[in-house]
């Protein structure tokens, strides 16, 4: 955020306050205020207008009323000085730092409010979404894809929910690279509580969280659509991993192509109804993607150019395969407990005591797999089930 003079920011903001006072101005919205902007033919003449005008410019009574009489204005100032108390940047739509590829879409938000490092929302990236309740192979694709494709420089942006964008934000700072959590919420308010953690890694490693809400607003179930948009405006391409036949992502999905970027997809199982989503993309002409570099391929000339400098002679690919595929420092007790996990299917406890009886006891197997856990190379799901992480 630019300088501010009390509550209020300097000009050089490039009207940001007016474009808050009328994201904040009831009964109006986006689009609308847009129109309204266009009829008075800037935002600082939408607040030189009489009542009279702003009536005739065919805005709801309730809007001209809080435009009209200076209300929209002073909820402005008071939402600013909330948000310099928090830590919080609002970046208005006329700012050099607002993302450009966010205002190539139909209804940009007039303001973002946004913590951490806001260069980190307009730089080049992937939207990864899906389920809130991935398999352990939707779960160990997302994170394996997005802590590649972060290694490599692209931001990973998702929406901070349970199941995939959780992985994909996980998998993000696993490869050291920068993640965005596009909030449904206030951006003071972190849904679901228990990624509140999650959030402040995202800070530490350079990411930020983005909402274009007021503060402190709640979890409301219409608002998680609404942020869809934003989600897979600012990337240059959706990367979809599992997705039931209705589902949120499916609206991702649909804004990716309404908004002219790329839509990937993670094939899956064709018995599992996770699968569904991801699949009929495919049939539509989504790319199918395995690894990483299905990602890498289909961007754009200048980015893969501004980026490729980043790699190192291929450091990324050495640092990602040491994350998820070096055994070199494993007991011999741990690499045999690896064999007989399968990264896309959950092993439980019995069935691997049973299988590896006649070479190490019970207690041997328990001690491996503590040590497999800390290491970060299997996971315990409910019912003593483990799956060997990607």
């Amino acid at each position: 955020m630019a300088e501010t003079v009390g509550t209020a920011p300097a000009k050089v903001e490039s009207h940001t306050l007016e474009w808050l006072a009328l994201a904040l101005t009831p009964g109006l919205g986006a689009t609308r205020a847009r129109r309204v902007t266009e009829f008075f033919g800037s935002v600082e003449a939408v607040f030189r207008a009489s009542l009279t005008e702003l009536e005739a410019s065919g805005m709801q009574a309730v809007s001209a009323q809080s435009l009209g009489t200076g209300r929209s204005l002073e909820l402005a100032h008071d939402e600013w000085a909330r948000a310099v108390a928090a830590g919080v940047s609002i970046l208005g739509c006329e700012e050099p730092a607002y993302p450009p590829q966010l205002k190539q879409i139909y209804d940009p938000p007039l303001v973002l409010y946004v913590r951490g490092d806001a260069a980190a929302v307009s730089q080049p990236g992937i939207a990864l979404v899906g389920t809130r309740h991935p398999t352990p192979y939707g779960t160990g694709m997302a994170e394996r894809l997005s802590c590649d494709l972060a290694a490599r420089g692209l931001v990973i942006f998702s929406g901070l929910a349970r199941g995939v964008d959780t992985a994909g934000h996980r998998g993000a700072l696993a490869g050291k690279g920068m993640t965005v959590a596009v909030l449904g919420t206030g951006i003071d308010v972190i849904y679901p509580k228990e990624n509140t953690r999650l959030t402040e890694q995202i800070l530490a490693l350079g990411g930020a969280l983005l909402s274009e809400f007021p503060l402190t607003t709640f979890p409301a179930p219409q608002n998680f659509p609404i942020r869809n948009r934003i989600i897979s405006g600012l990337s240059i391409g959706v990367l979809v991993v599992e997705a039931a036949e209705y589902s949120g992502t499916r609206i991702t999905a649909r804004c990716a192509l309404e908004q002219g970027r790329d839509v990937f997809a993670v094939p899956g199982n064709v018995t599992n109804k996770n699968s569904w989503g991801p699949n009929t993309l495919i049939k539509q002409g989504a790319k199918l993607v395995a690894t990483w570099e299905d990602v890498w391929e289909e961007l754009p000339t200048d980015v893969r150019l501004a980026l490729e400098p980043k790699l190192a002679g291929e450091s990324a690919g050495e640092q990602t395969a040491s994350l998820f595929g070096d055994q070199a420092d494993l007991g011999p007790h741990e690499k045999k407990i690896l064999k007989v996990l399968k990264a896309d299917e959950a092993t439980q406890i019995d069935e691997i005591v049973e299988r590896l009886e006649p070479e190490l006891s019970s207690s041997e197997i328990f001690a491996a797999l503590f040590e497999l856990e800390l290491a970060g190379k299997v996971k315990q799901l409910p019912g003593k089930n483990f799956v060997k992480s990607f």
